[in-house]
């Protein structure tokens, strides 16, 4: 348990516990500041670890085990393919949810900043009421960082048993044998492929003509290949008209005529900033349409003292960029020399096969003008990946034409999250150290996953040369 509450005046008083929050606090306090936290949930971690991106990667971390398992013709003398319920694979989830509370409560603990429990709103710029109880708080700065909920559209009716978002489907007490998901984002592409994995037919409701459009085309059409092949048919220009409900099943009828029918419904279309309890408006403070809050570069509101970050201000709404947000906005407060806004983000999307990129699209360089080359690298054809098994996916690099200098990574398979960072890090480099050319100076372990970099660099140079 968190220190015992013994003050009610602190320098600064973070609203949410999840990772912007968490970040914020631990910056604070170790720069000498008297620091605490509200948690509006039972324990530390925000929804982050409770109910989206811990929870539901344990879940497709599972999935993935079980896929590769029925699919490895070493394992086929242990008998005939397994399958295992949601059910299952949740208890896996919970034990990563607990490892990961377990341990964001002792950071509290050892940094002696109080977890005071229960949802904020302001009475004033330097003063909040904890609601339903008595308990006033004031401090000299605010930081937001109460994260988002999944949006839920008026007309869809959410308490029907049958009907889930993205946080809610972790409830799920049974194993369908077809799901509907309406939104094709990231959200709904993870779960689909997750669902898919379990055996499960999915109709993926999408309103765009592809899947995941700011993706490199190369990359959406691999991901939609590879839905199709457990499952998942995805249904583009697709909008939903109305729902259709039932004790066993549900309808969702289309605004093109078509009805579908399923075991249960996913809304995967959106979220929202949890800022409707937080009295904003009679601070001055004004949210968007999706109660996202506008900050400035250093995370600080039109309220001066008030400053916030994580998912509740919108883009990117990732939990490694919410550290970062989170951490910058109170350097901006402790030492603003340190305060570096989260300005470019690789992206992670955690379907099966995952998928990651950073910079810029063929399509966006082409409407640039922008003369580039591209260099790709299979991972059929690596050492590691026949070694895995893990074969299907692709690394591609795009560069000038004329300087190399990268511009756009994109990578679809295994460990695509982590194999992207590698050329993020040249890409960060000044001058002409962001070149194709480090991929042929460098010497790479082998086997690994890393030297596709080399394999791309070596197929996009002799493009060019």
């Amino acid at each position: 348990m968190a220190r015992k509450l013994q003050k009610d005046h602190f320098d600064i008083l973070v609203l949410g516990s999840g990772p912007a929050g968490e970040a914020a606090a631990m910056n604070a306090k170790k720069k000498g500041r008297e620091v605490a936290v509200i948690c509006d949930l039972e324990q530390v971690g925000g929804s982050c670890t409770h109910l989206g991106t811990i929870p539901s990667k344990a879940l497709r971390h599972s999935v993935k085990q079980i896929m590769a398992f029925n699919s490895n013709p070493m394992f086929r003398d242990f008998g005939d393919a397994r399958k295992l319920s949601f059910q299952q694979i949740l208890h896996h989830a919970d034990r990563v949810v607990y490892e990961q509370v377990r341990m964001r409560t002792d950071f509290y603990e050892r940094n002696r900043i109080p977890v005071i429990k229960g949802r904020a709103s302001f009475l004033d710029k330097h003063t909040i009421k904890l609601i339903g109880k008595r308990k006033k708080l004031s401090a000299d700065y605010f930081i937001i960082a109460t994260g988002s909920s999944p949006y839920h559209p008026p007309k869809v009716d959410f308490s029907h048993p049958l009907v889930f978002d993205s946080d809610t489907i972790l409830d799920l007490d049974h194993s369908p044998r077809k799901v509907t998901v309406i939104g094709a984002g990231v959200i709904g592409c993870e779960y689909a492929s997750i669902f898919g994995g379990l055996g499960s037919k999915v109709e993926l409701i999408n309103p765009a003509a592809s899947l995941l459009t700011f993706l490199d085309n190369e990359i959406s059409d691999a991901l939609s290949y590879h839905l199709r092949n457990v499952g998942v048919r995805s249904r583009h220009n697709e909008e939903y008209s109305r729902i259709e409900y039932h004790d066993n099943y549900v309808v969702t009828y289309l605004q093109s005529g078509k009805k579908i029918k399923s075991d249960i419904l996913l809304w995967a279309n959106g979220r929202t900033g949890n800022t409707a309890d937080l009295g904003l408006k009679s601070l001055g403070i004004s949210t968007d349409t999706r109660g996202q809050i506008r900050v400035n570069k250093q995370y600080q509101t039109l309220v001066k003292n008030i400053y916030a970050a994580g998912d509740v201000i919108g883009w990117p709404a990732l939990a490694g960029a919410a550290y970062d947000q989170g951490r910058a906005a109170s350097n901006a407060i402790v030492a603003p020399q340190e305060c570096y806004p989260v300005e470019v983000v690789a992206t992670g999307i955690y379907t099966i096969p995952e998928i990651s990129t950073l910079g810029r699209t063929e399509a966006e360089l082409t409407e640039a003008r922008i003369p580039y080359e591209v260099g790709k690298a299979f991972f059929k054809n690596t050492a590691r990946a026949q070694i895995t098994g893990e074969q299907v996916g692709m690394l591609k690099l795009i560069f000038h034409f004329e300087t190399l200098e990268i511009l756009g990574i994109h990578c679809f398979g295994d460990q695509a999250s982590e194999i992207v960072h590698i050329g993020q890090a040249i890409m960060r480099q000044p001058g002409s150290a962001n070149t194709m050319k480090y991929f042929l100076t460098t010497t790479f372990n082998y086997p690994t996953m890393a030297e596709a970099y080399r394999t791309a660099a070596l197929d996009g140079l002799n493009r060019v040369f």
